[in-house]
This record gives C-alpha cells, structure tokens and sequence, in this order.
C-alpha cells in the first residue's frame, strides 16, 4: 500500500529502462495472453510510456508465463548480436495460455537467449486489482503463489539466474 502490484513493478521496469544506454529494447506485457507492446527500440521515452499505459484487465486475465515468454522470443530470434536477454517479471504461477513454460525455455535456449527471471510480491494473500470500475480499479483478496522452481529452472536453462522481489 498505497501501490498495486502492477504500479509498483512499473516503477521499477522505468527505473531498469533509465539505466540502459545503448541497449535495443522491447515490451511484451502478458497476463492469460501475451502482446508486443513495443518491438525492440533504442527510444526509451517511448518505452517509459508504454510501460506506464498497462493497465489491469487490457489482456484476458490469468497469468500465461509460457506464451509471454514465447513471444518475446520471437522478437528477438533474428536480432544479430552476443547478447540477447529476455527479463520475465511475473507475480504469479502459470495458469493459462497454449505454450507450456519449459517449451519456451528449450526455445531460449536453443536461440541462445539468457532469460532473467523475477518473482514479484509476497505469498499468501494480496490485494490484486481484477477491474476498473466507476470510482477507479476493483480489488479482490486473493491467494498468491509464485511457482519459484519454474522460474528458477527457466533462468537455469538459458543461463540467466533467478531474482525474488519482495519489497
């Protein structure tokens, strides 16, 4: 509080954005299906207000870890460089969506894409905005369980390495 989950991993998606230079960068924003926000762009004010236009309830709710995965890998799998890295901040366990999580890891890994993974939030129950309504968004408490052996063998495979935010 006084923060959502959501807003709360904007600001910190912003504040990641501001510390790169020269790095070509993109959005895939998922919840139960995955969509290119923004292809890969050196244009960061660009980037910054993609990020701040998420919105809770834009995508079909759920949480689609394989398929948001899937897609950013076909963003980059004809992008030339040494380094492709994919960063996967999730605050949930993958519920929904047509590719299995550990599918898209063999894909990264076969394309030689590094995938950071980053659990957001605490377990148990939290506060999870599920709509707008006519005085703003509507919250629901919910149970939340972040599956951290998927994420852990998601970075594992494509050589990356897990992450888990809390506060």
């Amino acid at each position: 509080a006084p923060s959502n989950r959501l807003e709360v991993a904007k600001r910190q998606a912003v504040s990641f954005i501001r510390g790169r230079r020269s790095d070509r960068i993109g959005l895939v924003a998922f919840a139960g299906e995955a969509l290119t926000q923004v292809p890969l762009t050196l244009d960061y004010a660009i980037l910054e207000q993609s990020v701040a236009a998420l919105r809770v309830g834009a995508l079909e709710d759920g949480t689609a870890i394989g398929t948001g995965l899937a897609t950013a890998l076909n963003r980059l799998r004809r992008v030339p460089g040494a380094s492709r890295v994919v960063v996967l901040l999730t605050d949930g366990e993958n519920n929904r969506g047509a590719v299995d999580p550990r599918t898209a890891a063999e894909a990264a890994e076969a394309l030689g894409v590094r995938v950071y993974t980053i659990g957001v939030g605490t377990e148990g129950e939290a506060r999870v905005p599920t709509g707008r309504g006519l005085s703003g968004l509507r919250y629901e408490t919910v149970p939340v369980r972040i599956d951290e052996e998927l994420l852990r063998d998601i970075a594992d495979r494509t050589g990356g390495r897990y992450f888990r935010a809390t506060d």
